[in-house]
């Protein structure tokens, strides 16, 4: 073999090197948002369409925190600090929200629990973090979210010492949608 040829083959090689490091570096972050939605690593919540038919005598404790991104003008905070329930009841609680600006704010919620381990059994059956957040100026709100711990973490390996869940979330400063934008332009 030529001493030309085979430098061709190695730049092939290492030009395929590239290119699947690139498609697996490409498919890393909607692969590892899947894992953390399917396993709930990382604390990431469940999406469910309605509570469980089951509930057990076992009671948890759910405690709410809020924070916000720096960039983020608004006020946010739990309208209750702590809930119990008993697993697979159905819980609802409020985080308020506003906006002291003399402008239209966009926004959007960021979420996990912890520990954990409570991730893959905290279901959220509707929330104000499912969809982005406009407020107007000097507007307060308060935005529900309805949820369950699913029995299921009674039997889970790390799942059943869980006797305190903590829900964060995080208010982040997105763009205006296009309508709430024109609306904001003529104001």
């Amino acid at each position: 073999m030529s001493l030309e040829r085979s430098k061709r083959r190695t730049a092939a090689r290492l030009a395929g090197v590239v290119l699947v490091m690139g498609a697996l570096a490409w498919a890393a972050v909607p692969f590892y948002d899947w894992f953390c939605r399917v396993t709930g690593y990382g604390g990431t919540t469940t999406v469910a369409s309605a509570a469980p038919e089951t509930v057990l005598d076992r009671r948890v404790k759910v405690r709410f925190d809020a924070s916000k991104d720096r960039d983020m003008p608004w006020g946010f905070r739990p309208m209750q600090r702590e809930m119990e329930l008993r697993i697979g009841e159905t819980g609802l609680a409020f985080y308020e929200a506003w906006n002291p600006t003399d402008r239209t704010v966009a926004g959007t919620a960021s979420f996990n629990v912890t520990p954990y381990a409570a991730g893959a059994h905290f279901a959220k059956i509707a929330c104000f973090c499912f969809e982005q957040q406009v407020l107007k100026p000097g507007e307060r709100v308060e935005m529900p979210v309805t949820f369950f711990v699913d029995p299921a973490i009674v039997t889970d390996r790390e799942g059943r010492f869980v006797h305190t869940i903590t829900l964060s979330y995080t208010f982040h400063r997105t763009d205006l949608p296009p309508e709430a934008a024109a609306g904001a332009a003529t104001n």
